[in-house]
């Protein structure tokens, strides 16, 4: 990766990876903490529901589309229906843009396809109005 890598070292973001491939998990977390991010890995949108109901809350959430389970638009319908106003992001490899829409229309605020890249990662937090030293 050439150049710079923005830090939010000094901020106290946090965000929560909601995937059930373990790559993805591995790779979204890694560029987050790269960012200097907090964050934590669950692997379906219930889960990702039921860290909510416990008392836990995220600055940012990167949700997959595709989950058993739970899928992303199900669960990013019920987070919002529960009052979480946390950003949340939609990652997947769906590029048809009837299911963009879908997954938008749940509540995602953006959108961005796999694989997710440290520029796709600032530009969310970018978009979302998350303050991005580069």
């Amino acid at each position: 990766m050439a150049g710079e890598v923005p830090s939010l070292a000094e901020s106290k973001l946090t965000a929560l990876v909601v995937d059930d491939n373990l790559v993805n998990q591995s790779m979204h977390h890694k560029l987050l903490d790269r960012l200097g991010i907090k964050n934590d890995v669950v692997c379906n949108g219930q889960e990702a529901v039921d860290v909510h109901c416990s008392g836990r809350n995220y600055d940012l959430i990167l949700m997959d589309m595709d989950m058993p389970v739970m899928n992303g638009i199900q669960a990013t319908k019920k987070l919002r229906e529960m009052g979480i106003e946390s950003k949340i992001a939609g990652v997947t490899t769906r590029s048809k843009e009837e299911e963009k829409k879908e997954f938008m229309e749940a509540g995602l605020n953006d959108f961005q396809e796999k694989p997710l890249t440290i520029s796709k990662l600032v530009s969310i937090l970018h978009n979302l109005d998350f303050y991005v030293q580069t």
